[in-house]
């Protein structure tokens, strides 16, 4: 069955001989002191029982047991439960699965050392513990293998070992190392750790094929936590640039938070008008920078204006997708009007109202896809402000509430004054003009495609319009791309201006002088800055959590200086 049920982290710290041994075991909110080696295995079942269950499962929650002994290296290490195929008594039918989902989310992260523990008498090859550190770690730069069970290997495949362990086999950076633990038995007749060590280099030692690995560092528990302290230092070392930026930011953060949790509100009203211009003021600074797409980030935030262009990319891809349909549906209009609507005109003639029908029908379905590009971006400026007030206002929750009902408010003026803005615009385009200049520039620019085309032994063919097709049509074709051309141009700029001017800059103006306006509501001065109850506990909270990461980053400075 599965011994390790959750994983253990074991902290290991040498401490000088004459001090005894001690040990402490935390879950939860549980920590035992531990005076002797022998309590510790009663009380990790203890522990894995409360947390796991008994009936067998697994948890992902984490066991810390701390043991000071002159007979460890400084180490810290976690154990994790061994890859369950069938599940056994009363463990769930998806154990298997649970126990590889908890392992990814551990050894995936980039700041461990994954250690693959594996019986000398298993196919390596075959292993799935190595089969997934190799998918979470395709380079093998965080992988060590560890082969244990040594005095158990078939006779005649010692030198297969002896290659696994050179890395000959299937290599990994940081390569092999062979041990020999003690059985169940000499756990059971409780052979104490110095001997079993002794008996562990005899064996390596004495035998034919291992004592070599031996000479070469390669085998026993002694030269493996060697090698793997030597390899942790290494490890922090090349992970602490990334690890102190993570921190310093973490830390910034945490200062602006409690920046707004500095100071409670204050008891006389002229001290509450300054506190609340204070706030405002500092809210509306923020609401400014996102306006000129300056705001502060954390993490991996993405600024407000980039997420707004992303939106005006969509809107460009619309305006191609409706030239390409215009291209394609003029020579099916054309031969409509010849059969159905030709009078006296002899063929060939081109019909100008067939031509207005053609761009009005294309201009009137791109209506509808500018309106969702406005809302799309409406409710990205809302979310960001509705953000900000949480930031600055959520220890005052009748401050929070008054700021976010005026954003509300704001977000429906403005979604109807940009939509009104946007219909005009449409209601515009649908008079077919351009100045002659600019129309007669675009038109000898297609018609100048289109003989290079031609020249290029391409034949003249316009999207599905072939050189098969009347001159009559291909000359319309030329006329509603011209004339499509620039009307593209024209809405792929105006209809991003119509929603930046509405949906953000007047948004962002209205909000800071709503905002303002409650400074004149001095009879709800002491409505507004009713603190939360919980604000007082956030602050401490905050407090501590900035002394722990400044000390973090003190202690990362003093490490980088040694």
């Amino acid at each position: 069955g599965i011994v390790t049920r959750c994983p253990l982290e074991l902290k290991l710290k040498r401490v000088p001989a004459t001090q005894a041994w001690k040990g402490k075991i935390c879950y939860r909110k549980i920590c035992t002191e531990l005076q002797s080696a022998s309590e510790v295995e009663k009380a990790i079942r203890e522990a894995q029982d409360v947390v796991a269950g008994t009936r067998g499962a697994i948890s992902g929650e984490l066991i810390s047991l701390e043991i000071r002994s002159p007979d460890v290296p400084d180490l810290t290490l976690i154990d994790l439960p061994g890859i369950a195929r069938v599940a056994v008594g009363d463990q769930p039918k998806d154990i298997g699965e649970q126990i590889k989902t908890l392992l990814k989310g551990i050894i995936g992260c980039k700041e461990t050392l994954n250690l693959v523990v594996v019986p000398c008498n298993v196919d390596i090859a075959t292993t799935e513990a190595l089969k997934m550190a190799q998918e979470v770690d395709p380079s093998g730069e965080r992988t060590l293998g560890i082969l244990t069970k040594p005095d158990l290997v078939d006779r005649g495949t010692e030198e297969s070992i002896v290659n696994i362990i050179r890395n000959l086999v299937i290599p990994l950076k940081k390569g092999y190392m062979i041990v020999k633990c003690r059985g169940q038995q000499d756990i059971q007749n409780k052979l104490a750790l110095a001997t079993a060590i002794q008996q562990e280099r005899k064996f390596f030692e004495t035998h034919k094929h291992f004592s070599v690995l031996m000479e070469e560092g390669r085998a026993t528990i002694p030269h493996l936590a060697e090698k793997l302290t030597n390899e942790l230092v290494r490890h922090i070392i090349k992970n602490l640039p990334t690890l102190e930026n993570q921190i310093r930011e973490v830390l910034q953060r945490t200062l602006q938070d409690l920046q707004k949790y500095r100071r409670g509100t204050p008891r006389s009203e002229s001290e509450k008008l300054i506190f609340l211009t204070d706030l405002i003021k500092l809210f509306n600074q923020d609401i400014s920078q996102i306006m000129r797409g300056e705001e502060q980030l954390f993490g991996n935030e993405i600024r407000l204006f980039t997420k707004i262009r992303r939106e005006f990319q969509t809107w460009g891809v619309n305006l191609l997708e409706c030239a390409a349909k215009v291209k394609k549906n003029v020579p099916s209009k054309v031969w409509k009007y010849e059969d159905q609507y030709r009078g006296r005109e002899f063929p060939g003639f081109t019909n100008y109202r067939t031509f207005e029908d053609i761009i009005k029908e294309q201009i009137i379905e791109l209506e509808e896809p500018a309106i969702g590009i406005l809302n799309n971006i409406l409710g990205m400026v809302e979310e960001k402000f509705m953000e900000l007030t949480k930031r600055h206002f959520a220890n005052f929750h009748n401050l929070n509430r008054a700021a976010k009902m005026r954003i509300e408010d704001i977000r429906e003026k403005q979604a109807a004054e940009a939509e009104r803005h946007i219909r005009i615009q449409f209601k515009m385009e649908r008079i077919v003009y351009c100045q002659d200049d600019i129309y007669i520039n675009d038109l000898n620019s297609v018609k100048a495609e289109n003989a290079t085309k031609a020249g290029n032994g391409k034949g003249f063919q316009i999207a599905s319009v072939s050189n098969q097709e009347p001159s009559f049509v291909q000359e319309m074709v030329s006329h509603t791309t011209a004339y499509f051309n620039g009307a593209s141009k024209r809405l792929s700029n105006q209809i991003p201006l119509i929603i930046l001017s509405s949906a953000l800059h007047d948004f962002g103006d209205n909000l800071q002088t709503t905002m303002l306006h409650l400074l004149q509501e001095k009879d709800k001065l002491s409505h507004l800055l009713q603190e939360d109850g919980e604000a007082a506990k956030h602050r401490s909270y905050l407090s501590q959590r900035v002394n722990r990461l400044t000390k973090a980053c003190q202690y990362l400075r003093d490490f980088t200086s040694l």
